[in-house]
């Protein structure tokens, strides 16, 4: 009988995809869904991800709590509620194929003329946080893409590479408590994604602290050329979802 190398693989995808997150502070949706969906059931993958992702923003925000702007995280996780069912609808009144293309084209966009241009935009204040916060919210209610916004908006506030990854896990622990409770109540979290999850932690738990090696070793333009080079990957993909369909 042929050996089962679903497990090996799946904790593979985990430790790659949280690696990057606890580096970076995102980066994993581009890993994580689409190949575990992969390996095992999308039903199962999904949830799974979203446990993953609840332990490494509770890991990263106890261990670094300080470095957190709690105004910032504040202000972007009320103004994504607001969000949310605005990309509900847009789910199912809009062409996904239309929307996701548009995203796609802004973030390359704005990526590239970040890694290109000198002379950067700056936000001085969180006077538009509510607004970065409202699309991030509308995008993840619409498909599951908050991670954008949030960045694109760590980087106009020139946050260093250890406040950029901290203060993204402040918003995204509360967003994927909501997310996971979610699954919950649709009946999603099933003995099945807690064994893959239990699973799954040791691996989980040795990425975040290594993540966490490799973000504080990174200066902040270096950082920076990073977090723009995976924004690129991100409108990328989008960008081939939305010309395959």
């Amino acid at each position: 009988m042929p050996a089962d190398w679903t497990i090996p693989t799946v904790l593979a995808v985990v430790f790659v995809a949280t690696l990057i997150r606890s580096a970076f502070g995102f980066g994993e949706a581009l890993i994580a869904v689409p190949l575990l969906a992969l390996l095992i059931p999308v039903e199962v993958a999904a949830p799974l991800a979203v446990l993953v992702s609840i332990t490494v923003a509770a890991v990263i925000v106890a261990q670094d709590w300080r470095k957190v702007h709690l105004g910032s995280a504040g202000w972007l996780v009320l103004s994504t509620l607001f969000g949310i069912p605005l990309g509900l609808w847009l789910l199912t009144a809009a062409p996904e194929t239309i929307v996701k293309a548009v995203l796609a084209v802004v973030i390359i966009g704005f990526s590239v003329y970040c890694l290109a241009s000198r002379d950067l935009l700056e936000l001085k204040d969180d006077g538009l946080a509510w607004a970065f916060g409202f699309v991030a919210g509308f995008l993840g209610g619409a498909y599951g893409m908050n991670g954008p916004p949030l960045v694109i908006y760590g980087t106009l506030r020139r946050w260093s590479a250890e406040h950029f990854r901290a203060t993204l896990q402040g918003y995204f622990l509360p967003a994927s408590l909501v997310g996971m409770a979610g699954y919950w109540l649709a009946g999603l979290w099933v003995p099945t994604v807690t064994r893959y999850y239990l699973l799954s932690l040791p691996v989980v738990i040795a990425a975040i602290f290594l993540g966490r090696i490799v973000n504080q070793r990174l200066k902040r333009e270096r950082f920076i050329v990073y977090v723009h080079v995976g924004l690129v990957m991100v409108g990328a993909t989008l960008l081939f979802q939305s010309l395959w369909k």
